[in-house]
């Protein structure tokens, strides 16, 4: 489905991604590892068009994606979760997820949709008429989860879904992503709790100073003794 070769991009003159390529395929989660700062934000917003490539390309589905504007990816069904979730906190739990039908189709399965995120989230359906803003950190990020699967991916990133919040919660966001994989949505994982990842991940990737450094099975990673040593502390 997507495959990356020799990707490198950054910030005005300063680069931050060298030559990182990577696949995934329908229906798999794959890991995005490494330290805060090793390139996998500028990876995630690189592939999303947020972020102009510098060199090499992104291909989806066999069309080449490098030079197309975030809009054009997004409706491509490449759809972000970002690090920080990035509501609209003035708003209600319900007018955030309308945000996510962004196009007349999303628009006319938005009640279907909203049913399945109800779902999947319960405590949404409870706090809909909440502000986003009042919400706790986890049920703000349950927020930014739904109003992704509300414009119906087929490629889900999750950008460091477990930052700040209770490992209850991480699991139950996670469970989310399991049975999305299961119904063919590919996930995108890019997360520094490794342990958490290499959990539902099929696969992964190691990033280090913005390069992948290593990459294979889950089972792989967790049993690799750099891995263990680097980020387990084991």
């Amino acid at each position: 489905m997507l495959k990356v070769e020799n990707l490198t991009s950054g910030y005005g003159s300063v680069k931050i991604l060298w030559d990182v390529s990577f696949t995934i395929a329908d229906g798999e989660i794959v890991a995005f590892l490494g330290s805060n700062g090793a390139g996998k934000t500028t990876t995630v917003r690189t592939v999303t068009g947020m972020i102009r490539a510098t060199g090499g390309s992104v291909e989806y589905n066999g069309e080449e994606l490098t030079k197309k504007a975030s809009r054009y990816v997004l409706e491509k069904g490449i759809i972000q979760v970002p690090e920080g979730r990035q509501l609209f906190t003035g708003m209600t739990v319900l007018e955030n997820l309308e945000m996510g039908a962004f196009t007349k189709e999303l628009k006319a399965d938005f009640k279907d949709n909203l049913e399945k995120v109800y779902g999947w989230f319960p405590k949404l359906k409870e706090r809909a008429k909440q502000s986003a803003g009042t919400l706790s950190g986890g049920e703000q990020q349950m927020v930014a989860v739904a109003r992704a699967l509300v414009g119906e991916p087929k490629l889900l990133i999750l950008d460091e879904p477990s930052l700040g919040l209770a490992p209850n919660i991480v699991d139950e966001i996670l469970n989310v992503a399991k049975n999305l994989s299961k119904d063919g949505v590919s996930v995108m994982l890019v997360e520094q709790d490794i342990t958490k990842a290499l959990e539902v991940a099929d696969r992964g990737y190691v990033m280090e100073n913005g390069r992948i450094t290593m990459s294979g099975t889950a089972a792989e990673l967790a049993a690799n003794e750099h891995v263990k040593k680097a980020y387990l502390g084991i």
